[in-house]
């Protein structure tokens, strides 16, 4: 199984309980992963609201993930 490391902020940091996480994952897709980590910390913002960066890049929510990437799930930015 893919090993991937996994960065939080925001909103997704406090449902998480932790800003980093390295998780082990069948996840085939980033989409399939969000879905899996809603399930595990009950994330409740639609993945519809947020975008998704692989390795640094901003990515589509059906990018193939590897062993090793580094994903970071962006919420929206609120505040002034």
């Amino acid at each position: 199984m893919p090993r991937i490391e996994l960065e939080y902020f925001a909103q997704l940091r406090d449902e998480a309980g932790c800003q980093i996480e390295t998780r082990e994952t069948s996840a085939r897709t980033a989409a399939a992963l969000y879905d899996e980590l809603r399930a595990v910390h009950g994330f409740a913002l639609a993945p519809t609201r947020m975008r998704v960066a692989v390795n640094a890049v901003f990515r589509p929510w059906n990018q193939a993930l590897q062993d090793g990437d580094h994903v970071v799930f962006i919420p929206p930015v609120t505040g002034g």
